[in-house]
């Protein structure tokens, strides 16, 4: 008679079957034992949360399981390979098309990991009897200190999971579960002296290795950012349009050729390196339409024609100066004021001076801003 795996064993090897492609176990306490909780924080105090409000209102939550479902014994972390299909370094030449994050170019990760994670559930609660809670990024919940002590790798110079089997390219997920469970060993760091995720950095966003400061993130100003962004990382943004993936690239971990084949977790071609000239005509509907199943719909329509307005004045030329102009009268303030400074890169001064004299009546602080920035270059435009 063939042996029943053990209840742990078990639970593991069903992640497996579900389509994770590593997982292990950690205690309730394992982020206070990394002394992640203090780190954490210390980055909330210096403000390097930038905008993200909610990291500091969840504090208490993120940084004790426990004070999140103070019923959990055992939390059970997933990871699912996201690996590019594409060289990053390729996709940035391309300066007539825009880039989207790796994570963001397929079916949106939320929903994949969770409807996964909740069969797991369903699992677990049936063969270990108790109470089961999951997690996806979403809640308040740190899931890279976490993983670290569950074993599937270790928070890297950038401040991103990195595992020895998958690079810098997981997903990851969380199964809070009211039975006792036996823990994994945490991972040890094997970043040893590489500094190539500090150095690549376009905007210097470190100010120490395994620091991270938001506020000079392209990812975090191309998604969770929603104001204009400062004139200082646009250059910087080239034709990045949603998220940035250059500190994560460079991982000498990372294995291209073992990127996921998840069927749910695949890259849409149409979405690597789509066409600025397409992109700068979406309205709302279309776009909606376009990004309908992926992260990219969560910042609208508006924030992302921003983000790919500054990607047409840093790379392109005057074929596309008709589309910057016909988003001058756009009906959000936050496309017009970008479309005033793409305008600024591409047009010669004659047309400036037509445009700028055609929208006179600008009603918008921000916008006349840009304007003022643009005829004056002394002026600075909104912050």
């Amino acid at each position: 008679m063939a042996r029943t795996a053990d209840p742990r064993t078990a639970l593991l090897d069903e992640a497996l079957r579900l389509g994770f492609d590593v997982t292990g176990i950690a205690g309730p306490d394992a982020i206070a034992h990394l002394g992640r909780d203090r780190l954490f924080r210390h980055w909330l105090d210096e403000g390097r949360h930038g905008a993200m409000a909610w990291m500091e209102e969840t504090a208490e939550r993120r940084a004790d399981p426990r004070v999140l479902w103070p019923g959990v014994r055992s939390i059970v972390m997933v990871g699912a390979n996201y690996g590019p299909h594409s060289a990053h370094e390729d996709l940035l030449r391309q300066a007539d098309r825009g880039v989207v994050a790796a994570y963001a170019r397929m079916r949106d990760y939320h929903d994949v990991m969770k409807g996964r994670l909740k069969m797991l559930a369903q699992w677990a609660a049936r063969r270990l009897g108790g109470e089961v809670k999951v997690f996806v990024d979403t809640a308040p919940v740190l899931e890279k200190p976490l993983a670290q002590a569950a074993g599937l790798g270790w928070q890297g110079k950038h401040s991103n999971l990195v595992s020895r089997e998958h690079g810098s390219w997981l997903f990851l997920g969380a199964l809070f579960t009211s039975a006792e469970l036996e823990t994994d060993m945490p991972e040890a760091d094997h970043c040893g002296t590489c500094r190539r995720c500090l150095d690549v950095c376009p905007t210097d966003v470190f100010p120490a290795p395994y620091q991270l400061d938001a506020r000079r993130c392209l990812a975090y100003l191309s998604i969770e950012y929603g104001g204009v962004i400062p004139l200082e990382f646009r250059a910087a943004m080239g034709n990045r349009i949603y998220g940035c993936d250059d500190c994560l690239a460079v991982c000498p971990w990372n294995k291209w050729a073992e990127a996921s084949h998840d069927a749910k977790l695949s890259e849409r071609a149409d979405l690597a390196a789509p066409p600025l000239a397409e992109l700068v005509r979406l309205d709302d509907a279309a776009f909606r339409a376009r990004f309908a199943t992926t992260p990219v719909k969560r910042i609208g329509r508006d924030r992302f024609l921003r983000n790919v307005l500054i990607a047409i004045g840093n790379g392109c030329d005057g074929a596309l100066l008709p589309e910057v102009v016909a988003r001058l009268d756009d009906d959000s303030a936050l496309v017009r004021g970008m479309a005033v400074w793409a305008l600024g890169r591409l047009a010669d001064g004659a047309r400036v001076a037509t445009e700028a004299a055609r929208h006179a009546g600008e009603d918008d602080p921000g916008v006349r801003a840009e304007w003022a920035a643009l005829i004056s270059p002394s002026s600075s435009p909104a912050p």
